[in-house]
């Protein structure tokens, strides 16, 4: 008998307008290794709109976005044993890589050449990959987090995408050692989560941003030390030479040497943010400060459930705007104007009915 495949719906964008619109489609049966979710919450990453609008050049329309999920797991494998029905779990960026290379045996995943992103990327079994503005997913057991209890749904499902991508360099960078000055540059969706773990690691942090007006926001809300207004040259030239670390999340075009300058001798600017030009890196301030440029794209699976153990363990959750699905259009509007603090997160379970 052969085996058929389950039935989907959610929102694709079918051309580079990115507008999401209702959309049946089908999700593999789940095999032996696999595990069906439930979708209950996804956020919206500023890489969702990047794809949906084709703006990075290899979107395969139609295209569901969304890799920042919190569901229950609804169906499991007969060989999946770490996860039940009825589990709550995340689903991020990954679903797939070879699981053999060397990459992948430390725990490298998000480094395989054989990766596979959780949307917009083909499948082992040929298929496309479709995300979490979908109702449900299955995934291959490896790919699945358990997520803690003591995390909400909704303010952590973001953690899934921007928390691991800022936790990650912060801790293979070293930025974790307490008393040390960290800069983050960049107060959005990247930037307040890095904000909030260097507060848990006990970092002293310095927000530095273009706009005044976060400043408040940055030390009254999110628990920053400090605030540096990036565009002011008396505040700059103040703080030249105080910085252990800064984490960039700016993905617009802006200049690094003002950064540069701000790091102490031996210190590290890891840069995280997706700019679609490239950056220009003037080479003095690196040589006479012997100081490092470097960057990071997410984590491999065991480093994202450290970082939710982290997160359970010391509050960190993102700050959430929950929206319904028929808000998504206007949320990805939204985001293109940077008009969200700072996260939007889709209620799915509560609101895909009303498509």
């Amino acid at each position: 008998m052969a085996v058929l495949p389950q039935k989907a719906f959610g929102l694709a964008a079918t051309d580079t307008s990115g507008v999401l619109s209702p959309f049946n489609f089908s999700r593999r049966e789940n095999g032996a290794d696999d595990v069906t979710v439930k979708i209950l919450y996804c956020g919206i990453c500023h890489s969702d709109l990047h794809s949906a609008t084709n703006e990075w050049g290899f979107t395969k329309y139609p295209i569901v976005p969304g890799h920042e999920m919190v569901g229950e797991v609804i169906k499991t494998g007969e060989n999946v044993e770490k996860f039940k029905v009825g589990d709550r779990v995340g689903v991020g960026v990954l679903v797939g890589s070879c699981k053999k290379c060397d990459l992948c045996e430390q725990d490298l995943e998000n480094y395989c050449p054989e990766l596979i992103l959780t949307y917009n990327n083909t499948d082992r079994d040929g298929t496309m990959t479709y995300g979490g503005f979908s109702d449900i997913i299955v995934v291959d057991q490896h790919f699945v987090l358990r997520f803690p209890d003591n995390l909400p749904s909704a303010g952590g499902a973001p953690l899934l995408c921007a928390g691991i991508t800022v936790y990650s360099p912060m801790k293979y960078y070293g930025m974790t050692e307490p008393g040390k000055h960290l800069g983050v540059a960049g107060l959005g969706g990247l930037g307040h989560i890095a904000v909030k773990l260097g507060k848990a690691f006990g970092l002293k942090v310095t927000v530095i941003s273009t706009s005044p007006k976060k400043k408040a926001e940055a030390i009254e809300n999110l628990g920053a030390d400090d605030f540096l207004v990036s565009s002011d040259p008396v505040q700059l030239k103040a703080a030249t030479g105080t910085m252990d670390f800064i984490i960039d999340t700016i993905a617009v075009m802006h200049h690094l040497t003002p950064f540069l300058d701000l790091l102490k001798v031996n210190g590290k600017l890891i840069t995280v943010g997706l700019p679609d030009k490239p950056l220009e890196l003037a080479i003095f301030p690196l040589v006479l400060g012997r100081k490092l440029v470097g960057g990071s794209n997410n984590g491999g699976m065991k480093e994202v459930q450290e970082m939710l153990d982290f997160c359970g363990e010391h509050g960190v959750t993102a700050d959430v705007e929950v929206i319904r699905m028929d808000y998504v259009n206007t949320a990805m509007e939204r985001l293109a104007k940077a008009d969200v603090r700072y996260r939007f997160v889709i209620d799915v379970a509560n609101s895909i009915a009303d498509l």
